[in-house]
């Protein structure tokens, strides 16, 4: 008795499907029973804070873009503010993957970072470059907080570490091209920096529980 043959449709079809599994098997939600009560609750809030902060920063950047895109510091602008985006995007696909929830804050937080851009760049260069510099400080501190705490937890939570170690790495890279464009001549720098830092903890305090 002879194996009957499939069409040579349904093979071209099996092969595409296959194809189709594979490119969206990056994209597939990990298992989260891996993840014990605690350890979820610690997941929620890294990604609810870090997807605020990140927005935070992409609307920093691009009122930064909107009063001096044209000049000659746009195109290092242009450059943090790209990097922005992609780890704005990188905790949204987080934030679906891990079904976690977003603070209700981003509303406030899309106001408050593109005025503070635009105003402290309003101001000067140098105000724009300490804004980024405090803002970057304060997020390299926090993403170093991130990765003690993930590294204390039980398991394997290596996605999240790297993801937090080259975000971390590329914000430190922004804060030290503010300093390098004279961020420290800004009008009353120390003054700008840690009026600036305080919003942003308030920021974090607020993002990680609302």
């Amino acid at each position: 008795m002879h194996a009957a043959v499939l069409p040579s449709g349904c093979s071209i079809l099996s092969r595409r499907l296959l194809t189709l599994q594979s490119c969206l098997k990056p994209f597939q939600l990990c298992n989260l029973s891996t993840l014990d009560d605690h350890q979820k609750k610690i997941y929620d809030r890294i990604i609810r804070i870090d997807h605020a902060g990140e927005f935070g920063a992409d609307r920093i950047y691009a009122g930064q873009m909107f009063v001096l895109g044209k000049t000659d510091v746009g195109p290092l602008i242009q450059h943090m503010w790209d990097q922005e985006k992609h780890h704005l995007q990188t905790f949204k696909d987080m934030i679906s993957k891990h079904r976690s929830r977003p603070t209700v804050l981003l509303p406030l937080w899309n106001i408050a970072g593109f005025a503070l851009g635009a105003g402290t760049a309003l101001i000067s260069k140098e105000a724009a470059m300490a804004c980024t510099v405090a803002v970057e400080d304060t997020i390299t501190k926090h993403y170093n907080m991130q990765i003690r705490k993930l590294l204390e937890l039980n398991g394997d939570h290596d996605e999240l570490l790297s993801t937090i170690k080259k975000f971390r790495d590329e914000e430190m890279e922004h804060h030290d091209i503010g300093l390098e464009q004279n961020a420290e001549a800004a009008p009353a720098y120390d003054i700008l920096k840690k009026t600036i830092q305080m919003g942003c903890s308030a920021a974090i305090f607020l993002s990680e529980r609302i």
